[in-house]
């Protein structure tokens, strides 16, 4: 007998849901501003960058329109479909799983890391600030680039197929892609100082500042999804943000 699978919604998705459901009953109507993203964290019970996620994913829907500064508006209160399902995983569980794996991979990489694959990160290091300068998309080339040669050089095929599925994930993700949009519209590129200090403890063989750094480098990615995402101009939505960002380091 076949099995079927039932698929499972991730957080942020049901968030949305929620909201779709109280859009369709008249809980928020069109030109209605949402709750601010404290109210809506408490009310579901979920930290704000999943309320964050929701929003866009709304907003990719065209149920909401976000302005930056303001808050979020109702622009359409019926559907034929959800499509939410589609979103894929969010930025934040990525980047934190990417913090994770990358860390663990840096530390592995600082111990075997060759000659021939040090010039090659201090190539990528050039590529990005070149890119950065001509202002364009493509400096997340260099920065993939500079990640993997780093999984390449632990050895491990299973450790580089994962890093290299994260990473496919982020650029296939529309919820994600989005998030990066906003990043990207915000003026805010890869840093290649901090590209810089992790290659600096790889060729130096020093796998606890590798893992360290690599960490610290992804959590900072956070911090600038953040920032850029931020809809509420108001101090406490600021201190609520460091909140979240403190929860992400504390693993």
């Amino acid at each position: 007998m076949a099995s079927s699978k039932v698929k499972v919604l991730r957080l942020y998705q049901q968030v949305a849901e929620k909201l779709v459901a109280l859009i369709d009953t008249g809980n928020y109507t069109v030109g209605m501003r949402l709750p601010a993203e404290r109210d809506l964290a408490s009310m579901f019970g979920v930290s704000r960058p999943t309320i964050r996620e929701a929003v866009i994913a709304l907003e990719l829907e065209g149920y909401v329109k976000v302005r930056m500064g303001s808050g979020v508006y109702v622009i359409e209160n019926s559907r034929v479909t959800s499509r939410f399902a589609d979103k894929d995983i969010g930025p934040f569980d990525l980047t934190e799983a990417r913090a994770l794996f990358e860390g663990e991979a840096a530390a592995l990489a600082a111990t075997m890391i060759t000659d021939e694959e040090l010039a090659l990160l201090s190539e990528t290091l050039e590529e990005m600030a070149c890119e950065n300068n001509n202002d364009t998309n493509s400096h997340e080339a260099a920065d993939k680039r500079f990640h993997m040669i780093i999984a390449g050089a632990t050895k491990n095929t299973a450790i580089m197929s994962v890093i290299e599925e994260l990473w496919d994930e982020r650029e296939h993700s529309i919820l994600t892609k989005r998030m990066y949009e906003k990043v990207r519209d915000s003026g805010l590129k890869p840093s290649v100082e901090e590209h810089r200090e992790v290659y600096k403890a790889l060729k130096a063989h020093d796998a606890d500042s590798s893992r360290r750094l690599m960490r610290e480098h992804l959590m900072r990615v956070i911090d600038d999804i953040l920032e850029a995402t931020e809809i509420e101009a108001v101090e406490d939505a600021r201190d609520q943000s460091r909140k979240a960002r403190e929860r992400y380091r504390s693993f």
